[in-house]
């Protein structure tokens, strides 16, 4: 059975019916040239870069050169929503030693870039994206000093084993409490350096994430639903008081663990995996309630389960699932959300295993008012462009598209990577992956 990224629709077709995966497929990709509206900002497509962390900061949180560059191609690729990457909030919930760290001493180095982003845009295609800067606490991946010093909301045997993790590494809540102060604030540094909204982020098992399954939590962040929801929930609300009101307040945030319960978010007790979108629609209709209305929807765990989010053809391990189940899974899950919420504008992810079929995937469900917008993730680190090509060339080009080899994140496992793509930006990228992975790019 195929398992590559589809270089011609015909292949997606005929797989989507033999999988029985009955995902949606419209070449009316004139609607993924409309406008959104999202309070008093206006996002000019329906086409989003995530946030894709290159790792590539300079030792003072600022963008560095890789940074700069990287942004430039996304500015110039004419998505009408860059989802800037990762921005820690304190200095011990780095995931890397070169992560970007946004505080009072460097924002004029984000307004630069900022600054940059859309003056580039403009020039190359006659408007400015939406910038929205993602404000994140590692939790059990930080990293600040290249060696593990994970701060976590509980202990989690699926992770950790047989090798838990120290008691005194469980974050208190008055830990959480300045957390939460961090990401309030990092929402007014967002506004000062020129960004148009701010992700408090909770996906992907990082801090505020882990919080949505700490069943087994005692205290004001643990147990019930309020109190798992509690960090996320003041944040928002904390991030949107300071914050002048044309200003996003939003969230990258998982639905879906992939993992039983007590130990996931979108699970039912005693249903094993199986999804359970009781809580996240629950938790998604608050938000609502607060005025938030766009949320960036994602699932899994790129750590641990990254089929569940990011579909591969290669990778570090062989799932039985085939790709394009997973693909289902989160495309129909956000849809199944969308109906249950329809005033909240929702991007869905998990597009780039679709290869040149994405377009008119994403053409299908957005047609069809199952979601709102279309967010690319690994596709931009290998084809930045390729938003302006949907647009204006009536595609993707098989040539361009990310081949989903999982190169990319074997840089970012090793000690100092900086990720991007070896394959179709291997210029700049090739010599890092041989450096850091040592080993040859044939594809």
């Amino acid at each position: 059975m195929l398992r590559k990224v589809y270089s011609a629709t015909e292949e997606f077709i005929s797989q989507n019916r033999e999988l029985d995966t009955e995902l949606p497929f419209s070449e009316n990709l004139s609607v993924l040239g409309k406008k959104l509206i999202i309070g008093n900002k206006t996002i000019n497509n329906r086409l989003a870069c995530q946030p894709m962390e290159g790792c590539d900061g300079n030792s003072d949180g600022t963008p560095g050169e890789l940074t700069l560059r990287r942004y430039d191609r996304f500015a110039k690729g004419g998505a009408g929503l860059i989802w800037y990457e990762a921005v820690s909030v304190l200095p011990e919930g780095k995931a890397n030693p070169r992560q970007l760290h946004i505080n009072e001493n460097n924002l004029d180095a984000f307004a630069r870039q900022v600054d940059s982003i859309k003056e580039t845009a403009v020039k190359e295609n006659g408007f400015e994206p939406v910038v929205i800067m993602q404000a994140t606490h590692s939790g059990r991946y930080s990293k600040p000093e290249g060696r593990p010093a994970p701060l976590i909301a509980y202990n989690n045997p699926i992770f950790e084993k047989d090798s838990p993790i120290s008691p005194d590494r469980i974050v208190s809540d008055e830990y959480i409490d300045r957390v939460k102060e961090a990401l309030i604030h990092s929402a007014v540094l967002a506004e000062k350096a020129g960004f148009d909204g701010v992700d408090i982020k909770a996906c992907h098992r990082y801090l505020n994430c882990e919080l949505l399954s700490a069943f087994n939590r005692s205290g004001r962040y643990g147990g019930s639903f309020e109190n798992r929801t509690r960090l996320l929930r003041e944040s928002i609300l904390g991030a949107q008081q300071v914050t002048d009101g044309g200003f996003i307040v939003t969230s990258r945030m998982n639905v879906y663990d992939g993992f039983p319960y007590p130990y996931g978010f979108g699970v039912r007790e005693g249903a094993g995996i199986d999804t359970d979108l009781t809580e996240p629609v629950e938790l998604i209709k608050l938000l609502s309630s607060y005025n938030v209305q766009l949320l960036n929807i994602t699932m899994g765990n790129p750590y641990f389960n990254p089929h569940v989010n990011r579909p591969f053809a290669k990778g570090g391990y062989t799932h039985e699932e085939h790709p394009l189940e997973g693909v289902s899974r989160m495309l129909k899950g956000i849809a199944d959300i969308k109906r249950e919420v329809p005033e909240m504008n929702l991007i869905a992810s998990a597009f780039t295993y679709l290869g040149v079929a994405a377009p008119y995937v994403a053409a299908g469900f957005i047609e069809a008012g199952l979601f709102d917008m279309a967010g690319f993730g690994r596709t931009v680190f290998a084809y930045p462009d390729f938003s302006k090509d949907i647009l204006l060339s009536g595609g993707m080009d098989k040539n361009k598209i990310c081949i989903c080899c999982s190169k990319c994140t074997e840089i970012m496992r090793t000690p100092g990577g900086t990720p991007g793509c070896v394959i179709k930006d291997r210029d700049v990228y090739a010599p890092i992956y041989k450096k850091q992975c040592g080993g040859a790019v044939n594809e």
